[in-house]
C-alpha cells in the first residue's frame, strides 16, 4: 500500500498549505538526486515526497484524496506535470526559478522604459509653479512596420527552432526543464526580413514636445510623475512613465525655508534708534515693514503669508525680514557730519571711544541742554538727504514677533 501523503511530509491533516509547502522543501533539499548521486533511496523519497506535495498542494485534489485516500488518482503515481508551483518551491533552492519564471518571457509584451528629465526652475517659478515645454528624446513604436520590426509586405515567421513555443525541452533526469529558445528568444517568432526604419527593433528614437505643469511650491528634489510618457512598450507593451526632477536656483535677495522666505534689510543708526516704517521687496511686491525704535542688528520681523505658496494648498508661508544695522565708516562721512557725531559721543557718559574715533553705548545725557543738542544731531542725520530715512509704506505694519526671532 502507498504511503499516507500527510506521513511522508510529517504533518498533521489539519496542516495549512504553508506548512505543506515548508515540509515539502525540506524534504526536496535532503533527497534530491543531485545532491544524493547514486543513492537510489534518496532518489526514491524525493519522488514521495515531490508526489505527495502535488496532491496536497492543490485544494481539490486534496479534498478528494481526504475523503477517497489514493483511490482518488486516477494515475496511482508521480507525474511531474501535476505542479501547480513548481518555480515556488524548487526555483530558489536549485536555480531553476528563472527557467520557469521567464517562460516564454520574450514572446510577452513588455512595458517601456521609465525616463529621467531633470528641470531647472527660477525661484519664482518654484513658488508661483509654471509651464514648461520639455523636449524628450524617447523611443517609440516604428511608423513604418507599426512595431513589429518587420519590412512592409512581411511579418514575423514561426521559429524553426522551438516550433514557435518560444521554450526548448532539456532532460534533467528523471524529468524535463523548459528553456528560454536560443534562436527566438523566447519570442516564439523570427524576423527574416527586418525593417529598414527601425532594423527590425520595432522601436526609432524621436524627439517629443511635452507641456508640463509644474505646481506652485515645489523645491529641490520635487519630482513630478507623467505616467505614460516614458518610451513606447514592446509587443503591444503599455508605454513607461516620465519622472521630471526639479532643481531651483538660488535668488540674489531671497533664501527659502520651507514655505518661508527670508530676507535682509539695512538701516542706518539713527533710524535704528528712533525707529522707521520703510519698504521692502517681497516675492508678491512691496510691502510697509515698521522697525520699531532702539531695534538691535539681527533683530527678526515677520510679515504674515508673504512667502511660498504650500503644495498643499494650505495657505502661503511666512516673509522673515532681518535688520542688518548699518555704521558708516568716517571716511564716508564729512566734516560737519563727524563734528555732529564727535558732539554725541561727548554726551555719553559711558563712551569708549575718542573724540577723533568712533563711541559705543546708549545715550546717557541728563540736562536739558544734552537733550536738545543730541535732538539736533539726529535732527541733522535724519534730514541730511541721505539714503537711510525712513520711507512711505502702504500702511501695513508688523510689529516684532518672538517667533520670528528664534528662528532667523
Amino acid at each position: 500500500m502507498p504511503r499516507d501523503y500527510y506521513e511522508i511530509l510529517g504533518l498533521e491533516r489539519s496542516a495549512t498549505l504553508q506548512q505543506i509547502k515548508t515540509a515539502y522543501r525540506k524534504l526536496a533539499v535532503r533527497h534530491h538526486p543531485d545532491r544524493n548521486q547514486g543513492d537510489s533511496a534518496a532518489e526514491e523519497k524525493f519522488k514521495e515526497a515531490a508526489e505527495a506535495y502535488a496532491v496536497l498542494s492543490d485544494p481539490e485534489k486534496r479534498r478528494r484524496y481526504d475523503r477517497f485516500g489514493h483511490q482518488a488518482s486516477p494515475s496511482g503515481g508521480f507525474d511531474p506535470s501535476t505542479f501547480t508551483d513548481f518555480s515556488d518551491i524548487l526555483g530558489d533552492v536549485f536555480g531553476f526559478g528563472d527557467i520557469f519564471r521567464n517562460r516564454g518571457a520574450g514572446g510577452r509584451r513588455r512595458a517601456g522604459a521609465d525616463l529621467r528629465y531633470d528641470l531647472r526652475l527660477s525661484f519664482e517659478e518654484a513658488a508661483f509653479g509654471a509651464d514648461p515645454k520639455l523636449r524628450i528624446p524617447r523611443l517609440e513604436h516604428c511608423d513604418t512596420c507599426s512595431g513589429n520590426g518587420a519590412a512592409p509586405g512581411s511579418g514575423p515567421t514561426a521559429c524553426r527552432v522551438c516550433g514557435g513555443r518560444g521554450q526548448v525541452q532539456y532532460s534533467q533526469g528523471f524529468f524535463s526543464v523548459a528553456r528560454t529558445c536560443p534562436d527566438c528568444r523566447g519570442a516564439g517568432t523570427v524576423i527574416r526580413d527586418p525593417c529598414t526604419g527601425c532594423r527590425g527593433r520595432g522601436l526609432t528614437e524621436r524627439q517629443r514636445s511635452i507641456q508640463v505643469r509644474v505646481p506652485a511650491g515645489v523645491d529641490t528634489g520635487s519630482r513630478l510623475r507623467l505616467p505614460g510618457e516614458g518610451e513606447h512598450g514592446r509587443r503591444g507593451g503599455p508605454p513607461g512613465d516620465l519622472y521630471v526632477v526639479i532643481e531651483v536656483a538660488p535668488h540674489e535677495q531671497f533664501v527659502r525655508r520651507g514655505a518661508d522666505v527670508l530676507s535682509a534689510v539695512t538701516v542706518g543708526y539713527p533710524q535704528a534708534v528712533l525707529g522707521c516704517t520703510m519698504e521692502v521687496e517681497t516675492l508678491h511686491g512691496a510691502s510697509s515693514l515698521r522697525v520699531p525704535p532702539a531695534t538691535e542688528h539681527g533683530s527678526a520681523f515677520v510679515l504674515r503669508s508673504q512667502g511660498i505658496p504650500r503644495i498643499d494648498g494650505r495657505g502661503r508661508g511666512d516673509h522673515i525680514v532681518e535688520v542688518q544695522l548699518e555704521v558708516p565708516s568716517p571716511r564716508d562721512l564729512s566734516e560737519r557730519e563727524l563734528e555732529h557725531v564727535r558732539a554725541l559721543a561727548e554726551l555719553n557718559e559711558d563712551s569708549q571711544g575718542t573724540a577723533s574715533g568712533t563711541a559705543s553705548g546708549t545715550v546717557g545725557a541728563t540736562s536739558q541742554e544734552a537733550r536738545s543738542v543730541f535732538d539736533r544731531v539726529m535732527a541733522f542725520f535724519l534730514g541730511s538727504g541721505r539714503e537711510a530715512g525712513p520711507t512711505a509704506g502702504d500702511g501695513k505694519t508688523v510689529e516684532r514677533s518672538s517667533e520670528a526671532s528664534s528662528e532667523a
